[in-house]
């Protein structure tokens, strides 16, 4: 459904006004940055599957090799 370095969207848009965060950890909790500010959040796995609103951009082979 979703992997490392995909682009979500979250159904609250950020006080910075983005609504695009990327993937940059996952494990039982799942840590996301957003794309306007940089700001990083740290959600429980399922917190996160709620909050999320949908799959704006799927990782490139490229990213997940880093």
């Amino acid at each position: 459904m979703y992997d490392l370095h995909d682009i979500v969207e979250m159904k609250k848009p950020h006080p910075c006004g983005t609504n695009r965060w990327e993937i940059v950890r996952m494990g039982m909790d799942i840590r996301i940055k957003c794309l306007g500010c940089g700001h990083l959040i740290l959600l429980p796995r399922r917190e996160f599957e709620k909050k999320m609103k949908k799959m704006l951009e799927k990782a490139t082979t490229e990213d997940n090799t880093k």
